[in-house]
């Protein structure tokens, strides 16, 4: 198959949604868009229950917005695509279009690692520091948290986009999935791809590693925390307030997990084992994180109860 060399021409790029099973789409599509619409209804709800509540305005519940906003930015950067596999076998996608859905992927997939930090650093200085919380956690300071946490999520995948678009591609290219991932469109360069294969693990190791390792030491700074709580209720009462979001970094990082364990050692296992399990670390956060949020957070579920009661009267 040729190879593209001229910059002014742009190879074609091939979604695959489960190989074998297209004769069966039409039925795989209502579960996925069915999460997709739950996820997308979740996350809506709990922006608009936090705005609306004048009581939730404090720097816990601003987080839970980052965290929302995220996972709602997620589903809409993969949902065109999905929508064009499976209900119109639409599997084509122009190259920079590409380039576009894969950087917002992984600027989301960034941004909610660093959020769920975020997250775990609230509720250390929160149990730490009940009296100061307030006036730790400022507006300012919040602020200036989520535009650090954007910042560094867009110019860490920049240069990645970038490294992508300056190498050779074959004139058509069939990836792995019903979206563009960085690793994926790697596999299918032509020319060497040593610089972008180490620039995305930098990535990954100065993004999601680094988090992962400091949501570790936050949660052990909590627990010495917590056992030096004199009373067994006060010390249940602050490790509570930290299961919802101990449930959200289980539910982010157990698919992402998975998938990499996946492509590093199931080169083996069906195409379709592949892209489930992507479709599970996309898919699954944004559906489960407003759930558990809404069940888990008493204040979250009575405003929510409360609503639904006043539209029914």
């Amino acid at each position: 198959m040729s190879v593209i060399n001229d910059s002014s021409l742009y190879p074609r790029f091939l979604l695959t949604g489960f190989p074998g099973l297209e004769t069966r789409y039409g039925l795989i599509s209502i579960p996925i868009f069915l999460v997709y619409g739950i996820s997308i209804a979740g996350n809506i709800t709990i922006l608009f229950i936090i705005r609306s509540e004048a009581s939730l305005h404090q720097p816990m519940y601003y987080f839970l917005s980052m965290l929302a906003l995220t996972d709602l930015g997620l589903s809409t950067t993969t949902l065109p695509t999905m929508f064009g596999v499976f209900w119109f076998q639409a599997r084509e996608i122009p190259f920079n279009a590409c380039l576009v859905q894969m950087y917002f992927i992984h600027v989301f997939s960034i941004i909610e690692s660093a959020v769920l930090l975020a997250m775990a650093f609230d509720r250390f200085v929160a149990i730490r520091e009940p009296l100061r919380y307030a006036a730790i956690l400022t507006n300012s300071v919040i602020i200036g948290i989520g535009l650090t946490i954007a910042g560094r999520a867009l110019a860490l995948v920049f240069p990645a986009s970038f490294l992508l678009k300056r190498l050779q591609y074959r004139v058509i290219n069939i990836l792995s999935y019903p979206f563009c991932l960085h690793q994926d469109l790697i596999k299918t360069t032509v020319s060497s791809r040593w610089v972008s294969s180490i620039y995305g693990l930098m990535v990954v190791i100065f993004s999601m590693g680094l988090d992962s390792l400091l949501l570790l030491l936050s949660y052990i700074l909590i627990l010495a925390t917590v056992l030096r709580i004199a009373s067994k209720a006060e010390r249940m009462k602050a490790l509570n307030t930290c299961i919802s979001h101990i449930c959200a970094v289980l539910t982010f990082y157990t698919p992402m997990i998975g998938l990499s364990m996946i492509r590093r050692y199931g080169q083996n296992a069906s195409p379709i084992v592949h892209v489930l399990m992507a479709n599970v670390y996309l898919l699954v956060p944004p559906l489960m994180n407003p759930i558990v949020y809404s069940v888990k957070t008493k204040q979250i579920r009575d405003r929510i109860l409360r609503k639904l009661k006043k539209h029914k009267i």
